[in-house]
């Protein structure tokens, strides 16, 4: 039987004689009486931290779980931060929640103790998508703004994103600072828990309106939209949020033909349609593909949870329904935005579009081809947002993407948004429709004019304590001992950003990072393959990402290329030994 840590009975011990409800006090001792020591040891054997997407965790017990203690000493924390960040000002907040079991309830802790703080709170007084957070933020001249969700996580999962005043995640030193007001909490007594009722302000539908508008305006080819207008579109917000804006969104940029899925429609935070509410998974859009077929949609999008990702299927070539992954639609987004823009003589110099390091380096080479800046930023959207803040009235940001099906379309949110994106790849469907095309035949051709780019995203899960470590381990492994050979092909250049050093294995010469500090490794082989190793921030998994490339002959030569590509990128993750 396994021991149990003294340092974690102790941690145990102090939620039993410290000022916690009596039902998880009554959890805890049964852990204990159990001698459930794994689940107790995972439960206690850390604080839950801010990772690239802020707090998040298992709902439960624990100091390492999401519970109404954890999200208060966060909020304290938070509270804390915000008070000395802006002494004197009357600071304000807002707040809104996802459909996940206990997020209304989570949010409803956190209005509690920023208004004990004598923070005001506006406050979503139902259920809302992340980026309608973010822009509500900004709207409103709030310092910070909270989001109660797990995004696409099991439901089992919730969790906390936190915002600064422009409207995106805490980044660098801010994210520390706050981390430092957090971790300062040293006792459940430090948390102000007694709501202030005169400091809350429910906020709603005038929100919507104002957002829906803003995203609107941002419509490069109502012309093409009012022609295909009957465009058959079939949605899901796979039990979430989407369902409050994405489908008014896309009527008001003129769809008339949306069929929201009914089944999946409901929010539910126990998902009952699905294994995991994430567009990334196949499972997850099946219903969606069905009703596609049914009807003979054009197009298919899925919504996670807190409607930031979005996952589409489309017609191919030979009429089947098919996926596209976060590479591809990011890759199309960016090359119909930057066309439409070019065609409609938009293009002033000063324009630009970002993406993560991990994201597929077609996108670099269509920004280079437009005369258009492209940014490569580290993994989580909050780099993307910063850098937006950083270049506000001197540039312009045209729209941006993650491979994790994260999309953004204008500057009015500093997040990824499901709701915009959503509307825009509606918007580009109805464009390549509208010119006897197709998105599928569209992204095709790209492949024709810069080169046939394919990516794959492997994630190993390693849970708990000991899946820490061996992630760890990996980690090192592959720092110490780089692969000489990937599918084939000699690595001739070794990227580590937790060192943020280049080294040019055939050479040795070693060239800085231009980058905040992360842990992620990038193998660059000799034919253009790269592939990357890095741990999740938000989940207990270790994701490598591969990108392959190579040039499409002809558009006939498609399916047989992509097998090639395919095949190549099997042996890749064979030699990788994942």
């Amino acid at each position: 039987m396994q021991e149990l840590d003294p340092a974690i009975l102790d941690k145990a011990n102090a939620w039993l004689k410290g000022n916690y409800d009596a039902d998880v006090k009554q959890q805890v001792q049964k852990l204990i009486d159990d001698k459930a020591y794994t689940d107790l040891t995972d439960s206690f054997y850390k604080d839950l931290e801010f990772g690239t997407g802020g707090l998040r965790g298992l709902m439960g017990p624990g100091s390492n779980r999401i519970n109404k203690y954890t999200i208060g000493a966060a909020t304290q924390g938070l509270a804390n931060y915000l008070k000395k960040t802006y002494p004197g000002e009357k600071i304000k907040v807002a707040i809104a929640h996802d459909s996940r079991n206990n997020s209304d309830v989570l949010a409803g802790i956190t209005a509690d103790v920023f208004s004990a703080n004598d923070i005001y709170v506006y406050f979503f007084k139902a259920l809302r998508p992340t980026p309608e957070l973010s822009f509500a933020v900004r709207h409103l001249g709030c310092k910070s703004g909270v989001m109660l969700t797990a995004s696409h996580n099991p439901k089992e999962y919730n969790g906390y994103k936190a915002y600064g005043e422009d409207g995106g995640q805490f980044v660098a030193p801010h994210d520390k600072a706050v981390m430092d007001e957090v971790a300062a909490i040293s006792s459940v007594d430090d948390v102000k828990f007694t709501r202030n009722e005169a400091n809350i302000e429910l906020i709603g539908e005038e929100i919507d309106r104002l957002y829906l508008d803003k995203i609107t305006a941002l419509s490069v080819s109502p012309e093409a939209i009012k022609r295909q207008k009957d465009l058959k579109i079939v949605y899901s917000p796979l039990h979430g949020t989407g369902v409050t804006l994405v489908p008014k969104a896309l009527e008001q940029f003129g769809f008339e033909n949306v069929t929201v899925l009914e089944s999946q429609a409901t929010p539910d935070g126990n998902f009952p349609t699905v294994v995991y509410p994430n567009p990334e998974e196949k499972e997850a859009l099946n219903l969606a593909m069905e009703k596609a077929k049914e009807i003979d949609a054009d197009l298919v999008m899925a919504t996670d949870p807190d409607a930031d990702r979005v996952g589409i299927a489309v017609k191919n070539d030979k009429g089947e329904v098919v996926l596209l992954n976060g590479n591809q639609v990011a890759t199309q987004l960016i090359n119909y935005l930057l066309s439409a823009w070019e065609e409609k003589g938009k293009f002033t110099g000063k324009e630009y579009i970002v993406k993560t390091i991990v994201t597929s380096y077609l996108i670099d080479a269509i920004a280079k081809d437009k005369g258009v800046e492209c940014y490569n930023t580290l993994t989580g959207f909050k780099y993307i947002g910063e850098l937006m803040t950083k270049f506000e009235g001197e540039k312009t940001f045209i729209g941006g993407g993650e491979e994790s099906y994260g999309y953004l379309i204008g500057d009015i949110v500093r997040d990824k948004d499901a709701v915009v994106s959503a509307a825009f790849i509606a918007e580009m469907t109805a464009f390549y429709k509208d010119k006897g095309s197709s998105l599928f035949e569209a992204l095709v051709d790209t492949y024709l004019k810069y080169g046939f780019y394919k990516e794959t995203l492997i994630s190993i899960t390693k849970k708990g304590k000991t899946g820490a470590e061996e992630i760890k381990a990996m980690m090192e492994q592959y720092r110490t001992n780089p692969p000489a050979t990937l599918g084939g092909s000699k690595v001739i250049a070794l990227k580590d950003y937790e060192l943020r050093k280049e080294t040019d294995l055939t050479s040795n010469n070693v060239t800085p990072i231009d980058l905040p500090k992360s842990d992620v490794l990038q193998f660059i082989t000799e034919d253009g393959s790269i592939i990357s190793a890095r741990p999740s921030g938000t989940e207990p998994k270790i994701k490598f990402y591969c990108s392959v490339n190579t040039k499409l002959a002809s558009k006939e030569a498609f399916h047989e290329t992509e097998k090639q590509l395919d095949e190549k990128l099997k042996t890749i993750m064979q030699d990788l030994g994942v």
